[in-house]
């Protein structure tokens, strides 16, 4: 059984051990949290199945247990900068990673210059990084990329994710800004507090790896507002205010959409799906009715990712460059 340093324990986190106990695909022998609330605490106090030998620690200086690991999960953060030294450390001491950080993902877009230098660190000291998760990570990139093995020819890629956000965790739901009045809503969004981390890295994803040349990118934010009085985690959302938020990024060239990706998560939503559409030779329309749940998926994504990640040459990976990612049995 993979032996597994696991950093962060919010609320993905904690789905991420509990999975990973339930489906006995590793073994938790370390465990860090910023969180001085956790500091010191065995980790079975947030997640009941986990070794209660296993204690919360304050930093990876404090991780004496080096050599009998296997393999790093980082469920930290969505911004590449602020994961980066954790990333460091952990590739200075050759260990392959799996991360939830949603730029990493396709770090290039934002990050070139340190997507460089954690590749060096990775190549250098044996260590291996990937950026995955539902989406982005596989929905909107991966997904769409791998559908067009069937393809003659891909003239545009469209992904549609369209997600009642009711039954999502907590932090999820304040991101798409349930509840909030139109105000709240735009400040937020100023502060960069209010979005769906990763469009961008999905469609760049897309546009490398089926030679889809993009010249110009554009992306809007805009709220969804509920029809009718709903509920969710965070309390009653009246009529009129904003329930979630819409989306859209679009890739051009020659001013044609060569890319256009549309997510759309809101309290209540109807007809919730996931949809990818190749305008190509031949055209082809896949929609997952219902949709992919997020929390789900993301946990099952990260722990699936494990095996690829261990088995591929050091360096910064993509979804792209590492075996296939598929349901890992125990």
């Amino acid at each position: 059984m993979k032996r597994i340093l696991h950093v962060g324990l919010g609320p993905l986190g904690q789905r991420v051990l509990a999975d990973m106990h339930d489906r006995s695909l590793g073994h938790l022998v370390a465990a860090v949290d910023l969180s001085p609330a956790l500091a010191g605490k065995p980790v079975s106090a947030v997640v009941p199945s986990a070794d209660p030998r296993v204690t919360v620690l304050p930093s990876l200086d404090a991780v004496d247990c080096w050599d009998t690991i296997d393999c790093a999960l980082v469920t930290t953060t969505s911004d590449l900068p602020s994961c980066a030294e954790t990333f460091r450390a952990l590739l200075r001491r050759g260990k392959p990673v799996v991360s939830s950080c949603e730029e990493l993902v396709y770090p290039w877009l934002r990050h070139v210059g340190l997507s460089e230098e954690l590749d060096d660190i990775a190549k250098r000291h044996g260590g291996r990084l990937l950026g995955t998760g539902v989406n982005p990570g596989f929905l909107m990139d991966a997904l769409p990329a791998a559908v067009t093995a069937v393809s003659k020819s891909v003239r545009s890629v469209s992904c549609h994710r369209i997600q009642d956000a009711s039954s999502r965790r907590i932090p999820f739901q304040k991101k798409i800004g349930a509840g909030l009045d139109d105000a709240q809503f735009a400040a937020k969004v100023r502060e960069g507090t209010l979005r769906h981390v990763g469009l961008g890295e999905s469609l760049h994803f897309i546009a490398h790896y089926l030679g889809l040349t993009v010249e110009r990118w554009d992306e809007d934010l805009k709220p969804v507002h509920a029809t009718r009085d709903l509920t969710c985690g965070l309390g009653p959302i009246p009529r009129g205010r904003v329930c979630g938020v819409r989306q859209v990024a679009r890739g051009f060239h020659d001013e044609r959409t060569v890319v256009h990706l549309e997510f759309q998560a809101a309290i209540g939503q109807d007809d919730p799906h996931d949809r990818v559409v190749i305008d190509g030779e031949p055209p082809i329309d896949m929609v997952i009715r219902g949709g992919v749940h997020g929390d789900v998926a993301t946990s099952a994504i990260l722990l699936n990712a494990i095996g690829p990640v261990m088995r591929a040459g050091p360096g910064l990976h993509t979804m792209a460059t590492v075996t296939p990612v598929m349901h890992a049995a125990r």
